[in-house]
């Protein structure tokens, strides 16, 4: 009788361990975010506001946030790009662009993270930016001005929206971000990463597409999305190896 259940339990551990393991590939496509406003699931959304546009076959975001995502001071991070004086529109551009992705994208799931945060239950990080985004984002901003390499924490909110913090000095963006590499990872702590792979590649996500040409972003989240999957069952070969060493001892 012990001899049946112990076989019965290897057996289960086993599959549980394999299903667990087989898991990210399925749940990394083709999803929003649990964050402040993405939508629960993606969905066609025709009239979203012009950057946002490319995302409109199937989107996590709604109209209205891809309008606001265009807007100063918009209410939804109450964030002044202009913090220290006008902001270039060359720049700005791409900082609504990175709004849209961030809000609009369904093909972030291979990095999305949990986190424990008063305004959202998960995050990005480290997504591969295709290096020409990231290049072009650099140049763009290197006349405009800014006070910190950190956008995400330590500013001054009491005014309603993000003000320098004291001691703060407004520099050209090259001098607190040197390299487009430095831009890309460190002003939003790490959700994005300059990747070596160029816009076409099929292994870097392009903030910047035309939508007439499809959405390569699925095809880099697939690929990505089978990269784990493969490597969470090489991580399960050890667990499920100590597994069955432990209850073969229990059987003998």
């Amino acid at each position: 009788m012990a001899q049946t259940i112990t076989t019965q339990l290897l057996f289960f551990l086993v599959w549980g361990s394999a299903v667990w393991a087989a898991r990210p590939r399925t749940e990394l496509l083709n999803v929003c975010m649990d964050a402040k406003y993405h939508k629960a699931k993606p969905s066609p959304e025709d009239k979203l506001h012009e950057q946002c546009s490319p995302w409109k076959k199937n989107a996590c975001c709604s109209y209205n946030t891809s309008q606001e995502a265009h807007k100063d001071i918009s209410y939804l991070y109450r964030f002044n790009w202009d913090h220290c004086g006008q902001m270039e529109h060359a720049c700005k551009r791409h900082f609504i662009q990175d709004t849209c992705l961030y809000e609009c994208s369904p093909n972030l799931g291979p990095w999305i993270q949990q986190v424990d945060q008063s305004w959202r239950k998960e995050r990005i990080l480290d997504v591969p930016l295709c290096k020409e985004d990231c290049e072009s984002w650099w140049e763009d901003c290197r006349t405009s001005y800014t006070c910190k390499s950190n956008w995400h924490q330590g500013w001054d909110w009491t005014s309603g929206s993000n003000q320098c913090p004291v001691g703060a000095t407004c520099q050209p963006f090259h001098v607190y971000f040197p390299t487009p590499a430095a831009l890309c990872s460190e002003i939003w702590t790490h959700s994005y990463k300059i990747s070596q792979y160029s816009q076409g590649s099929g292994r870097c996500i392009q903030m910047w597409f035309d939508p007439a040409q499809g959405n390569p972003n699925e095809e880099v989240a697939r690929f990505y999305a089978e990269a784990m999957s493969g490597a969470g069952l090489r991580e399960a070969g050890p667990l499920l190896l100590s597994l069955a060493l432990v209850l073969l001892r229990l059987l003998s």
